[in-house]
């Protein structure tokens, strides 16, 4: 029995739907590092969700203690909102630009670098209590909206691949 194919239209709806919701948790990460650098110059100079439960010193008692300190822990703050903006950057370009398009490159691109990301930053944040829901909350909601975008853009791509001919010489 032959498989039963997706019509063109709805193979493109899922892969435009699918990447505009990759792209959207892209500049959603660009949104949260712009936050992520505000708050480092502003009062709280903490980041965000992580208040005094957290952690027991202000910005002026850290300064007071080592002002070497200080703007060691301030230049980490910016190169990670850098970090993270660039990353979100990349991340809405590879699905803007080449998931919607249909390249599996990009899918698998975008992926494994929203994938190592997250699997490198997230699980140093359980170990202090640094996991509260207003600090990280931001993020998963970000990442629901990725995964729901590359959910949808993978079942546009599997419609491609269904579709695409086989070798002749192709083993079943």
């Amino acid at each position: 029995m032959p498989a039963i194919q997706a019509s063109p239209p709805v193979k493109q709806s899922r892969l435009r739907t699918g990447a505009a919701l990759m792209a959207l948790a892209g500049l959603a990460f660009v949104a949260y590092a712009a936050v992520f650098l505000v708050l480092n110059f502003a009062g709280t100079f903490l980041e965000l969700g992580i208040g005094p439960d957290e952690v027991d010193k202000t910005k002026a008692d850290v300064e007071a203690f080592s002002p070497q300190l200080y703007h060691y822990i301030s230049h980490l703050h910016i190169a990670l909102s850098g970090f993270i903006a660039a990353t979100g950057l990349a991340l809405a370009g590879l699905a803007w630009f080449g998931v919607r398009r249909g390249e599996r490159w990009a899918f698998t691109t975008a992926v494994v670098v929203t994938v190592v990301g997250l699997a490198v930053s997230v699980p140093a944040h359980y170990p202090w209590g640094l996991a509260t829901l207003g600090h990280l909350g931001p993020v998963y909601l970000a990442v629901l909206i990725f995964l729901a975008g590359a959910g949808t853009a993978y079942s546009g791509l599997r419609m491609d691949a269904a579709s695409s001919p086989r070798p002749a010489d192709a083993v079943d």
